[in-house]
């Protein structure tokens, strides 16, 4: 392939400063990789806003493209397994953390990183998932696992607004599950509504002042991307044999708990990592993303930005002030 020119945010960090901006660079200045992706979307995620500020500890070194998302049409393989032309999804694995990312025209990375996008699936709607979509479809897998379905009773889904929540309540609606959204933004019920809650409760009322032990039951699952208090007051109040999806600590990582939910009522505590899950899991996941667990009404939950708005919308993540998924049109 020609060492041709193209457009990516950028950000650096050096002794004197750290900046952000949309720059110019070559193949050539792309990291090594067996197969040269041409993006047509991106994504943004709570990851993404953290590399790009400069405490952020996700970014070890510069300069750097963030974006732990892509998809978009293979231009050069070095792959028997990829062809020009074929369009592809890439999400998580080091993409955008120790390799540059998604948040760039043209991406170079392994082809172990890759996943055929699934018939059924739009590049946009690819990434309107992305990997909080793809962390609430394993969040979802897993109770499912564990026994859980929608006869069992109501599954409470924390932090509904954000990116793995809002994606958690629309593919629990669109699978039948009476469910439960938490949210501290009374502004957005009727978007929480719109996606297929069918309660809705305060995130104060997952942080009582004090978390008792064992407290009254209430969800036959729960889906938490926050942890930390939250997660403590969830497991206390679980029905027998529930079980919860942990995957975030936007609340904090440190959870104070006792045995007692696990020992009295067979709670089980399911940790979800997207980042290094087996690539067999990964492509049937994506399979069932594309059919069963397809909401409906997808684009609802979807913000779309261009390359040049990222440097103002990335912050915006950080500080909770975006709902639904946010997609970078490339």
């Amino acid at each position: 392939m020609k060492d041709i020119s193209f457009r990516a945010l950028l950000v650096n960090k050096d002794e004197q400063a750290f900046t952000i901006k949309v720059t110019n660079l070559k193949v050539s200045d792309l990291p090594e990789g067996n197969v040269i992706i041409k993006v047509a979307y991106s994504s943004i995620n709570f990851k993404d806003g953290l590399a790009a500020t400069p405490n952020g500890k996700i970014v070890n070194v510069y300069p750097h493209v963030p974006g732990i998302d892509m998809v978009g049409t293979v231009v050069s393989s070095q792959d028997v397994r990829y062809n020009v032309g074929d369009e592809v999804i890439a999400t998580s694995y080091e993409i955008g953390v120790s390799r540059f990312g998604g948040f760039s025209e043209y991406a170079r990375i392994p082809a172990d990183w890759i996943v055929p996008l699934p018939k059924g699936l739009s590049m946009k709607q690819a990434m309107i998932y992305g990997t909080a979509g793809f962390t609430a479809a394993l969040s979802i897998q897993r109770l499912e696992e564990n026994g859980v379905t929608p006869d069992n009773g109501p599954v409470l889904v924390s932090g509904a607004t954000g990116g793995v929540g809002s994606s958690a309540v629309s593919m629990l609606a669109k699978l039948g599950y009476h469910v439960v959204a938490s949210t501290g933004k009374e502004s957005e019920h009727d978007f929480l509504y719109d996606i297929g809650a069918k309660e809705i409760i305060s995130r104060q009322e997952l942080q009582p002042e004090k978390v008792r032990p064992i407290d009254k039951q209430r969800w036959a699952a729960a889906i938490d991307p926050v942890g930390g208090n939250t997660l403590a007051y969830i497991l206390s109040t679980m029905k027998y044999g529930g079980s919860v999806a942990v995957s975030g600590l936007t609340g904090g990582s440190n959870v104070s708990t006792t045995v007692f939910p696990f020992i009295l009522r067979g709670v089980n505590l399911l940790g979800i990592d997207s980042v290094y899950c087996p690539m067999s899991t990964r492509s049937a996941l994506w399979e069932r993303m594309a059919n069963d667990m397809k909401p409906d009404k997808l684009e609802k939950i979807t913000t779309e930005v261009t390359l040049d708005e990222l440097a103002i919308t990335l912050p915006l993540i950080l500080e909770g002030n975006v709902k639904g998924r946010t997609v970078l049109k490339l």
